[in-house]
């Protein structure tokens, strides 16, 4: 190839490798959508006194000046849906609840135009508005946040359940858990909505300008989080353990992680949503958690700390290629904890544990996994035992002591059988199929020894 075409292919190569590289890079740091959809009252009851004028007048104008500072962000989609504001009461329309702007990006002087117009007129169907609502954002978001705040001065007034409808969209990730910002509601109610999602009470207009800033803040803004596996001694030294957050609220699971520890020797920041509240499992053996559930406040970096000594347990036996398994549990309970392979490691939480190693005859031994350290069981390799039969017949193997103890049954077929047992003193007890005397029952002591073959003949 000429130098000339060999400097154009080596420069179009380049060219394009940049384009794949920038294009991965822009694709990793594409931030997700936010549609957040406020859901506003327009009911008969906020023609109430509130500080001087209506809670109508007072949410429509701390709302629209809110709303000013989100036009134009990016990233950022919001929409207005309405209800008790078609249809007088009486009669009751429990179906009045309509979506008056959809979700767009600059669309906030059509929301603040369409507040301007709204006159209160009918019912309270929170549970159905919830229900239109969680339908309102679009369908296949897997990379979106689909937000909810509701406004209101009132409790459900047509049978439905806001709490089940709420849970519902959460529960098939729909929507996020709801923010509820209820106005100058009596103690009574404000029970209702601890269920529908975050309350929060504004008793006064300032508290709800304050409320829908801090609403916002979380909205909008992630923050930084780190989860410390702590040691024996406190010091966040245990790593490379799976975290898991889940949603304290609908106990969703909400992000995975693999714990690492950063290259200034510190565990990892995590990038967090603060709209939820979250349960925070660390998958060590047993698994271990978070005390209490974890609320991040937006630009705060919050440190998580989460006990988990850890030490290793190592199973070893001579055979390498031996494909034998011990049960882990802890000292004293049922609970099968892990399966662990002979011949390999695995870390647990420092204590005591039993463990049940897979030969013939079992071995039951407890031990103590200690702090960074290796717990080393070994065991001793088995020897083969090899029992030819001259016909069909019932038989078992046991361990000879005091007393007998069962190791295993026999197959009932004539030929060979290959056993594979620990080393010591052996008893077969046997009787041919066509013996039908239980006085021609056999017996038949051996011996075993590692890495060696017995031959037994029946």
């Amino acid at each position: 190839m000429l130098p000339h075409y060999r400097h154009i292919l080596i420069s179009l190569l380049i060219a394009v490798l940049s384009v794949f590289v920038y294009k991965s890079s822009d694709a990793q740091n594409t931030k997700p959508t936010t549609r957040v959809l406020f859901i506003f009252d327009a009911s008969q009851s906020m023609y109430a006194l509130w500080e001087g004028n209506t809670r109508m007048e007072i949410a429509k104008e701390l709302l629209a000046n809110m709303l000013d500072s989100l036009n134009n962000r990016e990233n950022l989609e919001i929409g207005l849906r309405c209800y008790g504001h078609q249809k007088p009461s009486p009669p009751q329309d429990c179906r009045d609840t309509r979506l008056e702007v959809n979700f767009g990006k600059n669309n906030v002087p059509a929301i603040k135009k369409r507040l301007e117009s709204l006159k209160p007129k009918g019912t309270t169907p929170i549970a159905k508005a919830l229900e239109s609502g969680a339908n309102d954002f679009p369908e296949n978001t897997d990379d979106s946040r689909n937000i909810v705040i509701l406004i209101t001065d009132g409790i459900e007034e047509c049978g439905g359940d806001p709490c089940a409808v709420s849970r519902l969209y959460q529960e098939k990730k729909i929507i996020l858990k709801p923010f509820v910002i209820g106005i100058g509601l009596s103690e009574e109610y404000k029970k209702n909505f601890e269920c529908v999602g975050t309350f929060y009470d504004a008793r006064n207009p300032e508290q709800f300008k304050s409320i829908l800033d801090v609403v916002i803040s979380q909205v909008l803004n992630s923050t930084t989080a780190q989860v410390n596996l702590l040691d024996e001694n406190d010091q966040p030294t245990e790593t490379n353990v799976p975290l898991s957050f889940y949603d304290s609220f609908s106990g969703i699971l909400q992000y995975n992680f693999i714990h690492t520890i950063n290259s200034k020797g510190n565990p990892d920041t995590l990038t967090i949503d603060p709209v939820l509240s979250y349960r925070v499992v660390a998958h060590t053996i047993p698994q271990t958690e978070a005390i209490g559930e974890w609320k991040l406040t937006p630009g705060k970096h919050t440190i998580i700390p989460i006990k988990s000594p850890q030490g290793e347990l190592r199973i070893s036996t001579s055979n390498n290629k031996s494909n034998l398994n011990c049960i882990i549990r802890k000292s004293g309970e049922m609970e099968t904890l892990n399966i662990q392979a002979l011949n390999s490691s695995q870390k647990y939480i420092t204590g005591s544990y039993d463990l049940e190693i897979l030969t013939l005859p079992r071995i039951y031994q407890s031990v103590d996994v200690v702090q960074s350290k290796t717990t080393d069981v070994k065991i001793p390799e088995s020897g083969l035992v090899v029992i030819s039969f001259s016909s069909q017949g019932y038989g078992s193997i046991f361990e000879m002591g005091n007393e007998l103890k069962w190791v295993c049954d026999l197959k009932p077929k004539k030929g060979r059988q290959n056993i594979y047992l620990l080393p010591g003193k052996y008893k077969i007890v046997y009787r041919a199929k066509n013996a039908l005397q239980s006085a021609y029952t056999k017996e038949k002591i051996f011996r075993v020894n590692s890495i060696k073959t017995v031959s037994v003949k029946l």
